[in-house]
C-alpha cells in the first residue's frame, strides 16, 4: 500500500495516523491536503474534519543506503570518502579514509556483516532490490589475491604430500575464491565441509 487517506481533527494528526499506518517518516511522503478542517459554528453546526492523502515516495535504495552508512560512520566518528561504482548487477562502495581497519575485522567479517546490513537497510521499503557491495581501500582484491597464491601452495603441497589440507573456516565468497583458483588443476579436487560460520575448503588429490 502506497496512498493513505485520513480524516482527523488537524492536519498534522492526519498525516501522523496516515505514517504510522505506511510505516514511514515524513521525508519519505508526499502530502496532499483534501480538505481543511473547520470548526463547527455554536459547537455543533457545520464542523469539518481534516483529510490528507499520504503517498509514499518512490524510495532510491542507493541513497538509502549511502545515508546508512553515512550514520554509522558518524556513529563511530571517523572520516570516511565514498567511492561508488554502478555496474549492470550491483553498486560498490569502495571506503577510503585512515584507520579504517576497524570496518574490516578479522579476515572481513566486519565488512561482511556491515555489507549485509547495509543490504538490509537499502531494499527494505524500495520496490527495486539492488545489491551493494562494501570494500574498503580494495581490501577484498588484496584478500582474493592472497587466498588464491594461499590456494596455489597448498595444492603443491597435496600433491608433493599427497594427504588432503583443510583451511581454516571461510566465508562462502572467500571459499568461491579458493574453488576458483583451483578449478582447472587436473589432478586436485577442492570440496567444502561443516556448517556456516565454521564451513571450510578442503583440498585433496583427485581419486
Amino acid at each position: 500500500m502506497n496512498v493513505v487517506e485520513k480524516s482527523a481533527k488537524s492536519i498534522d494528526e492526519a498525516v501522523e495516523q496516515a505514517l504510522s499506518e505506511l510505516g514511514l517518516k515524513p521525508e519519505q511522503v508526499e502530502v496532499e491536503v483534501l480538505e481543511q478542517p473547520a470548526k463547527a459554528l455554536f459547537g455543533f453546526i457545520g464542523g469539518r474534519m481534516a483529510k490528507v492523502r499520504v503517498t509514499a515516495r518512490q524510495i532510491d535504495p542507493v541513497e538509502v543506503a549511502n545515508e546508512f552508512l553515512k550514520q554509522i560512520f558518524t556513529t563511530m566518528k571517523i572520516t570516511v570518502s565514498v567511492e561508488q561504482i554502478t555496474t549492470e548487477d550491483h553498486v560498490l562502495f569502495n571506503l577510503r579514509g585512515n584507520d579504517l581497519g576497524v570496518l574490516i575485522g578479522k579476515h572481513g567479517q566486519t565488512l561482511d556483516a556491515l555489507q549485509y546490513l547495509v543490504n538490509l537497510a537499502a531494499n527494505r521499503d524500495s520496490a527495486e532490490r539492488v545489491r551493494v557491495l562494501l570494500d574498503v581501500e580494495d581490501y577484498r582484491k588484496r584478500r582474493a589475491d592472497t587466498l588464491t597464491q594461499l590456494a596455489l601452495r597448498l595444492a603443491d603441497k597435496v600433491k608433493r604430500r599427497g594427504e588432503k589440507v583443510v583451511l581454516e573456516p571461510m566465508s562462502s565468497h572467500e571459499r568461491k575464491i579458493i574453488h576458483m583458483a583451483l578449478q582447472n588443476d587436473h589432478r586436485i579436487a577442492t570440496y567444502s565441509e561443516g556448517e556456516d560460520p565454521f564451513r571450510k575448503v578442503v583440498i585433496a588429490l583427485k581419486r
